[in-house]
């Protein structure tokens, strides 16, 4: 399966989706080389090394077993204490379809979320969604041992992760898949997601349904899980902020009365708020952008520009016009 992404969209909340402090790559960092084709580049050289030392390196099958005993995420490693193997395991691959697979996904999501995330907060999203995605398939093999008793390879929950971070940001961004590398097929990045997901939760529940046959029966579907489930929660919560305990004792606070703005009347650096045709109140541009703005930005993020309200896209569009004057 090929996914490519169509990012045919407003270039108006791109443009100012770039000047939020979660969205923007800092100035004084250009890497030479991108952090998403250096970590394809590190997933082939350790494939490759695979495979030379494997018994026939012409199979491209590696069977190594040092490194399996060492570098292969186990539950028995866990035991004996081998903990880097929740990193090294997400380089190693068991063949070149494997490889190939999810050095795509890494490619087609990663370039995306590099840019707009940064390269520091793109490794944390990346490795900590391998690494989630590998204990939670170690939490599988304490508790169902017969299903999930062997040891684990690939990059597919790191992935996964980048992949369920991109629909969490952009849940209506129209993705074109190519099953089987050929039938093209068109839909939102939320399905994508949560049809993986579903997908891989029913294979854990009936691993005897042809479904799970088909899929193959060596895939870590409790590491797929932990891995979506990491980028999830890390836009949500790390990058949004949008999920918080409620305060006990504390009422929520009545919604705002709706409130008309009117960005086009002459003065440098300000904007008029008039509500319901009353007097005029002048508001300066940072808390405008504060208050006004900055919402229906995270609206963008968590739902997609489809979401917005006509009233909503004017306020953008003047917004931009005014503050491209000043």
């Amino acid at each position: 399966m090929a996914v490519e992404i169509s990012f045919s969209g407003d270039s108006l909340a791109s443009a100012m989706l770039e000047d939020r402090d979660y969205m923007r790559q800092p100035d004084y960092y250009r890497p030479y080389m991108s952090l998403t084709a250096a970590l394809l580049v590190v997933n082939a050289i350790v494939f490759l090394v695979e495979c030379v030392l494997s018994s026939n390196p012409m199979r491209l099958v590696p069977d190594n077993p040092f490194f399996y005993n060492y570098f292969a995420l186990s539950l028995e490693g866990m035991e004996h204490g081998f903990i880097w193997q929740l990193l090294t395991y997400q380089f190693m691959h068991s063949g070149l379809l494997h490889i190939f697979l999810n050095c795509w996904a890494i490619y087609v999501f990663g370039r995306a979320l590099e840019e707009i995330l940064g390269p520091r907060k793109f490794l944390i999203l990346y490795f900590s969604s391998g690494v989630m995605g590998g204990l939670v398939e170690m939490l599988g093999a304490l508790v169902w041992p017969s299903h999930f008793g062997t040891a684990v390879v690939g990059a597919s929950a790191a992935a996964l992760g980048l992949v369920a971070a991109f629909a969490t940001l952009y849940p209506e961004r129209e993705l074109t898949l190519l099953l089987f590398f050929v039938l093209p097929v068109t839909l939102r990045a939320k399905y994508l997601l949560w049809g993986t997901a579903l997908l891989s939760m029913f294979c854990i529940l009936f691993p005897g349904s042809w479904l799970a046959a088909l899929m193959g029966g060596n895939i870590a579907h409790a590491a797929h899980l932990g891995g979506m489930l990491t980028g999830i929660v890390f836009v949500r919560q790390f990058l949004q902020g949008r999920w918080s305990w409620p305060k006990r004792g504390i009422p929520s606070a009545r919604p705002a009365a709706p409130r008309e703005f009117a960005v086009s009347r002459a003065g440098k650096g300000k904007f008029w708020r008039s509500a319901g045709g009353q007097s005029e109140e002048e508001l300066p541009t940072d808390e405008f952008v504060k208050n006004e703005v900055d919402p229906i930005l995270d609206k963008i993020s968590a739902h997609g520009i489809q979401s917005l309200t006509a009233r909503e896209r004017e306020i953008l569009e003047k917004a931009r016009s005014k503050m491209a004057k000043h």
